[in-house]
């Protein structure tokens, strides 16, 4: 793995205490950390996946269960499939000999190589692409939308945003100000970390000009501006889609009027616990697993992932740097 140039952003949520929503048991081994002469421990009797937030927690382990089910049967040794407390506790459950595989967004996959020494072996592929942009929402677009919104697959876009990549639309943030604003943990790339910067280089004191407006999960982000608790939220995009089930009209009422740079997909990180034969056998079966049908079916509903491809650890370092310009320390 490589050695980043960048100072380790270890945000403040990550608390060495952060535990997991799901008591983890049955768990052997001890973490490593970054101690390059450490050996790996024998490979355990079991194995626990991390899967982090970024949408509504209920269910998604029952959702997880067919790709849980599937590591067992190829790996020989069970799987179980937690959701953690935040995206910081996924990274500090890694450290901690609490979970061997991880689902992480693409700032704590380079947190948990540089600080336990994990393997990033996967990034994900949504529809062809290994980036994608943060959105800027808003159920207000007579004020943010600069031309008329646009329609593409049902959402509505404004300010050059229907493009669906970034950048797009920056020029018309300022216009935050005095907002209520849905957002993420610290944590979150694209629901903080991306849209917080943009602001900041906008002009915005990001702690005085906006009331930030908590939210757990991207599409906790959606529903805060769908039902007026906030007048912007940021999410990945397009989170619109998670909740456009229960809620039909979410493209109409909730309009994308910008877009952030893009920022890496996430991916899978592996334990430094597992021996490196174990960590080949876990990405084999995993990428073999998106490689079928059923898999990126699964793969679908739970992070609305279509592939998982070879990881390109170094691609992290821009999420690092952009933690790094926000003292997320």
């Amino acid at each position: 793995m490589r050695t980043s140039p960048f100072r380790r952003p270890v945000l403040g949520l990550a608390a060495a205490g952060a535990l997991l929503t799901v008591a983890l048991a049955g768990c052997s081994g001890t973490a490593t950390g970054s101690d390059p002469s450490a050996v790996p421990a024998e490979d355990p009797d079991s194995l626990v996946l991390a899967l982090v937030p970024s949408q509504d927690q209920d269910g998604l382990v029952d959702t997880a269960a067919p790709l849980t089910d599937y590591l067992t049967e190829e790996l020989g040794i069970e799987v179980t499939g937690v959701v953690s407390k935040d995206y910081q506790a996924a990274v500090e459950a890694m450290g901690a000999g609490q979970a061997q595989i991880g689902f992480l967004p693409s700032l704590q996959l380079w947190q948990a190589n540089d600080m336990y020494d994990a393997s990033v072996v996967l990034q994900t592929e949504r529809n062809g692409n290994i980036t994608y942009p943060a959105q800027f929402m808003t159920n207000n677009p007579d004020k943010y939308c600069e031309d008329e919104p646009v329609a593409r697959d049902g959402m509505l876009f404004c300010n050059g945003a229907d493009a669906m990549t970034g950048p797009a639309g920056l020029d018309s943030i300022d216009k935050v100000e005095g907002a209520k604003v849905a957002v993420l943990g610290p944590g979150s790339p694209a629901g903080y970390i991306y849209p917080i910067l943009a602001l900041q280089e906008a002009g915005l004191d990001t702690d005085a000009d906006i009331e930030q407006i908590p939210v757990t999960a991207n599409d906790a982000s959606v529903l805060a501006v769908y039902n007026g608790d906030a007048e912007v939220g940021f999410s990945f995009w397009d989170a619109r889609t998670i909740v456009q089930k229960d809620t039909p009209d979410v493209g109409e009422k909730v309009v994308v009027f910008a877009m952030t740079e893009e920022i890496p997909n996430d991916g899978v990180a592996l334990s430094a616990d597992l021996s490196p034969e174990l960590q080949e056998r876990i990405t084999t079966a995993l990428e073999e697993f998106s490689n079928t049908e059923e898999g990126s079916t699964i793969l679908e509903s739970i992070y609305s992932i279509t592939k998982l491809a070879p990881a390109d650890p170094a691609s992290l370092d821009v999420v690092a740097r952009a933690a790094e310009a926000l003292g997320l320390q």
